[in-house]
């Protein structure tokens, strides 16, 4: 169920010199903003805790996972060179799984990584602050790859979808309406890393067990409909 020269194309795809320079500004952003706001507040684990959840879990990491998601797979399909894919002896479940895994490995890379630096700066890992969220961060991760890498399976428009879920539907509704936390992957994620943390500094407002359950369950519809509909598309009707 992976393919060593799908995952190196899929590598290249997504680290090329352009889209590298896009992951990595979000990730540099938060270091330089951990360090500024650790240099004029000092040590805090609020602080800490607004800054990883408001700018890291919030922002970060779901945009990072619109890149990787989506660009694992949706230029393919868009200029046509998908059809080199499908053309090969290869079933679609594991074009779908390998670059599902690549599209997660970079997304943990340029999330979790520098969540796990800015919480250090910030506080030292006061109260395990950074450790919570570079978990939350890392399970992110998995569920914004899955969803994002079957929007550019089945749309053109993936990015534009992406960002409107990651920016305004949990960014903004997620803080306003409280329904739609549940439907939130940042909320699942926050409850593992409440369940790192402790206290009351890490909250969500759903509870670890629906977190888990639901996690586990988009992650493995998203992945098993995106392998349908890769399915469904074939080199005859790409040409």
């Amino acid at each position: 169920m992976y393919d060593p020269t799908v995952a190196r194309l899929t590598y290249r795809a997504l680290l090329g010199r352009r889209r590298a320079l896009i992951l990595g500004a979000l990730p540099l952003l938060l270091i330089v903003l951990s360090a500024a706001v650790r240099g004029l507040t000092g040590a805090d684990d609020q602080t800490a805790a607004d800054v990883l959840g408001g700018f890291a879990l919030a922002t970060m990491v779901p945009i990072i996972g619109v890149i990787a998601g989506t660009g694992a797979i949706g230029p393919e399909i868009d200029d046509g060179s998908v059809v080199y894919l499908l053309s090969k002896p290869l079933k679609r479940p594991t074009i779908i799984l390998t670059k599902l895994i690549v599209a997660i490995a970079v997304t943990m890379v340029f999330s979790a990584v520098p969540t796990m630096i800015a919480g250090l700066i910030l506080n030292g890992n006061g109260q395990q602050i950074a450790v919570a969220y570079t978990v939350a961060a890392l399970v992110a991760s998995i569920a914004y790859a899955a969803l994002f890498l079957l929007l550019g399976t089945v749309s053109r428009h993936a990015v534009v979808f992406g960002l409107v879920y990651a920016l305004v539907w949990e960014a903004l509704f997620g803080s306003l309406v409280p329904g739609a936390r549940t439907l939130s992957v940042q909320q699942w994620s926050l409850a593992v890393a409440h369940q790192v943390a402790g206290g009351d500094l890490v909250t969500s407002e759903v509870s670890l067990a629906t977190a888990t359950v639901l996690l586990v369950a988009v992650t493995v519809l998203a992945t098993w409909y995106a392998g349908q509909k890769l399915r469904s598309l074939t080199p005859a009707g790409e040409e």
